[in-house]
Order: C-alpha cells, then sequence, then structure tokens
C-alpha cells in the first residue's frame, strides 16, 4: 500500500468539501422546526380541528352559545389529544428521515384520518363482530364509510398543511 504525502491528503480533502458544498448548493430547501413553533401548531391544528365539531354540534340544532363552547373546547382538547398519539409518531418518523414537506403533513393528516374514520365506521374494518342485522347493508356501510371518511381526510390534510406552515420555516445556513 503506497502511502500518501500529507499534503497530497489534504489536497483531495478541499476538493471533496468543494464538491459537497456544490451538491448542497443545488439540493432542494430543508426545513427546520423548533419546539415552540411545533406547540404553536398542535394548538392551531387542535382549535381547527374543534371547528368540525362546532359545525357537528351546530347541525345537531344547538344554539346555546355556552353549550357550543363547550363542544368546541372538547372537540379542540381530544383532536389535540389524537394529533399527539397518532399522528406525532409517525410525523416525527417523517421529520427524521427528512420528509419535511408540506404535501408530506398533508399526506399523513389525509391517511390517518382516512384509516381511524373508516375502522371505526366497519367493525374495525371487519375484525370485530357487528349486529346480523348490518350484515344486510354491509356493502352500504363500506361505502358509505369511504365517503364520509374521504371528506375528513380532505378537511385533516388542509388542517395538517396549515400546523406545517405555521411549524416549519426554511432551514437558513
Amino acid at each position: 500500500m503506497r502511502r500518501r504525502a500529507p499534503r497530497t491528503i489534504l489536497a483531495a480533502g478541499r476538493g471533496a468539501l468543494e464538491r459537497i458544498h456544490r451538491r448542497a448548493s443545488r439540493a432542494p430547501q430543508r426545513y427546520d422546526t423548533a419546539i415552540d413553533r411545533a406547540g404553536l401548531a398542535l394548538g392551531a391544528g387542535s382549535a381547527l380541528a374543534g371547528l368540525i365539531v362546532l359545525a357537528l354540534v351546530l347541525l345537531g340544532g344547538q344554539s346555546d352559545p355556552l353549550n357550543l363552547l363547550k363542544g368546541w373546547l372538547i372537540g379542540s382538547v381530544f383532536s389535540g389529544i389524537a394529533i399527539t398519539a397518532v399522528g406525532g409518531p409517525i410525523w416525527l418518523a417523517l421529520h427524521v428521515a427528512g420528509l419535511r414537506r408540506a404535501w408530506h403533513a398533508a399526506l399523513v393528516g389525509a391517511m390517518t384520518a382516512m384509516l381511524i374514520f373508516v375502522g371505526a365506521q366497519t367493525y374495525g374494518f371487519g375484525m370485530f363482530a357487528m349486529p346480523e342485522i348490518d350484515g344486510r347493508t354491509w356493502l352500504f356501510r363500506w361505502l358509505s364509510a369511504l365517503a364520509s371518511s374521504a371528506l375528513l381526510a380532505v378537511i385533516s390534510a388542509i388542517i395538517a398543511a396549515l400546523m406545517w406552515r405555521i411549524a416549519y420555516r426554511r432551514r437558513t445556513d
């Protein structure tokens, strides 16, 4: 094995650093977040998801302002818990993998909402026993679950993209 002179090693190192710098300057923009912005995003996402519950309470015929406030608060709290428990670990894995774009957040929001709501409306995707009378309407239950869950998935994707916008900023090196 041939030994290189120290000067040659340093020269090769400089060239490698320059090549890495050129590649990095052509790389797509990277995004970073901080814990305070992530907390603000969670609060905003929870409040926006609480508006879905508020809309459902209004559709149910409730008009008392105190009950509307209670519905929104309860919806916001439980949505915040769900976002943290379900979306948080998935987003953490994507964040560590470097998948930090708005469409990644929207995809996570849409897919988790779709899976949760379809599973909730179809007896755990058919894993749990259903009443015999529901056997006759099995196809309609699945179609209804897919349609209503798709609407909620779109809303969840929008909320997730808004949360991403609050939490992430372009990296400035």
